[in-house]
């Protein structure tokens, strides 16, 4: 026969079941995105040259960013590359971008318009430096391009600003001691293809779909970059202090490659914001490019590297108070 619970027992299971209720909400708020709180409007995203790494690395967040953050649209604008990026966002004609850090400290010690205001999201994954010739080229190492016709990239891109580094550490001035053609990675390819260059510079995640591209229907090399050019770069000082020695792995580009690793040049990539950004926003633009790392990373291999232990170091920016807020949100 059914009997009712003493009062203290029923005061007891409402309690329970308050406790598991308010437990249930936590987790709800914690495992979905941002859904109908998420931030609304209309955001411009800043990515790159059409075959490069940061338009496709746009392409793949803003599909992501679609799931967590459904009422907010992301306009993406294509760029020539990092030092476009800085400015676009520095000056307000774009919200979000990605940028490498040498680009970043070159905007800020050029004391560009609203240079201080840019603000960091996190670290990203890095660039390595390909340096690409025809594989039945004489030039073997970067002091081999004196006088040879070798695109750059473009004009306010970061592939220019680090060739035109890496030439000086080796003893070559950009505009003296070789023919500079000024294109970005959508035309290098061709016309190394067709002899109308002997060279080229690119600065790009691994690897870049239009170096795969043509390393497999054209025979091509890839120029190491040794450690005595890499201690010339940082006495450079200034952005230079943001390049490190990394090696290229034998399995970046196998053709170009034959199964050697590459020593090179790396330098970090940042997601850039400005300090005025709304923290909600910031913050949550952060958490889906934390989360969506595999999913990203499936199609653009070097976003796989994105790692919560390291994204908060975005020098040489300040860190953003909505991503800070991110971070602190997730600390063990």
């Amino acid at each position: 026969m059914f009997q009712a619970l003493p009062r203290i027992g029923r005061r007891r299971a409402l309690q329970g079941s308050a406790t598991a209720f308010v437990a249930f909400g936590l987790l709800l708020w914690w495992l979905l995105p941002l859904g109908k709180s998420s931030p609304t409007g209309t955001v411009s995203f800043s990515t790159g040259t059409s075959t490069g790494v940061y338009q496709l690395y746009g392409k793949l967040l803003q599909n992501a960013l679609a799931k967590d953050m459904p009422r907010l649209d992301v306009d993406l604008v294509p760029s020539e590359g990092s030092l476009q990026n800085v400015k676009r966002v520095a000056v307000g004609d774009a919200d979000f971008t990605i940028a490498a850090a040498d680009a970043v400290e070159k905007y800020k010690r050029a004391g560009g318009q609203g240079a201080d205001q840019l603000r960091g999201c996190a670290r990203l994954y890095d660039d390595y430096v390909h340096v690409v010739v025809p594989r039945t080229s004489t030039v073997d190492s970067i002091e081999d391009l004196r006088d040879k016709r070798v695109a750059v990239g473009q004009l306010s891109s970061g592939v220019q600003l680090i060739a035109e580094h890496v030439l000086d550490a080796a003893g070559l001035d950009l505009q003296k001691d070789i023919e500079p053609v000024s294109v970005g990675i959508q035309a290098m390819p061709e016309l190394l293809r067709t002899g109308k260059i002997d060279a080229f510079f690119w600065s790009g995640g691994l690897p870049t779909s239009a170096v795969s591209d043509l390393s497999n229907d054209f025979p091509t090399r890839l120029i190491p970059i040794g450690a005595d050019l890499v201690k010339k770069l940082h006495a450079q000082g200034g952005e230079a202090a943001y390049y490190r020695a990394a090696v290229m792995p034998a399995d970046a580009y196998p053709e170009a490659q034959a199964g050697n690793s590459v020593p090179t040049v790396a330098v970090a990539n940042l997601l850039v914001t400005r300090a005025g950004t709304a923290e909600t926003l910031a913050e949550g633009m952060t958490r889906t490019v934390i989360n969506s790392r595999d999913r990203i990373g499936e199609k653009v291999h070097a976003a796989q590297v994105v790692d919560l232990r390291t994204a908060i170091y975005t020098d040489p920016l300040e860190l953003h108070e909505g991503a800070r807020r991110y971070y602190r949100s997730v600390k063990p």
